[in-house]
């Protein structure tokens, strides 16, 4: 996916600044697709040029309002039904693991433990937000749902891994790592 789609994606729903989309990340893409401010705006820039989005008003400060346009909508349908889904998987999270055998023992299994404490306050966090959602059952509230529930279930996962892993690396890893100096 990448930020020009979830951008055009929004905006489909309705129109909105720079600065309503940036909120609408936090509060519901942050999960899947973060986003700063500076790449936020410099996408809408690109957009607007490209003739996939356009300004629909502006306000206070200069604060513009965009809407997709025809163009954006058929790049939006183009992107969700001809190009095939990126399974790439980047994590500096599971990269970091490969090279905890670089560690003492002790320092490996913290950072695991560590990760799981993450992922189940993740999903907690995640939780609360569907718990106290008033669910309307809307197209666009159900896809949100969908993702949320991805983001609840791969915590979960995700921190129950994190604790197994943790508990291999104390039966099989030595206590210093290899090359170690003994004193």
């Amino acid at each position: 996916m990448s930020l020009r789609h979830a951008l055009l994606g929004l905006l489909a729903e309705k129109p909105a600044s720079g600065y309503d989309l940036l909120k609408r990340f936090e509060t519901s893409l942050s999960m899947v697709w973060p986003a700063q401010q500076s790449q936020v705006y410099g996408e809408l820039a690109k957009l607007k040029e490209a003739g996939l989005i356009e300004v629909t008003g502006t306000g206070a400060r200069n604060r513009r309002d965009y809407g997709i346009t025809d163009s954006g909508r058929e790049e939006l349908h183009r992107w969700l039904t001809e190009v095939g889904p990126d399974l790439a998987f980047r994590s500096a999270a599971l990269l970091r693991v490969f090279f905890l055998w670089t560690l003492r023992r002790e320092e490996g299994v913290a950072y695991l433990k560590d990760f799981a404490r993450e992922n189940s306050a993740r999903q907690a966090a995640l939780e609360q937000v569907r718990d106290t959602a008033t669910w309307v059952g809307d197209p666009v509230q159900v896809c949100g749902w969908l993702a949320l529930e991805f983001g609840i279930r791969g915590s979960e996962n995700t921190a129950q891994w994190a604790e197994w892993a943790a508990g291999q690396l104390e039966e099989h890893l030595e206590s210093e790592p290899p090359g170690a100096d003994p004193n």
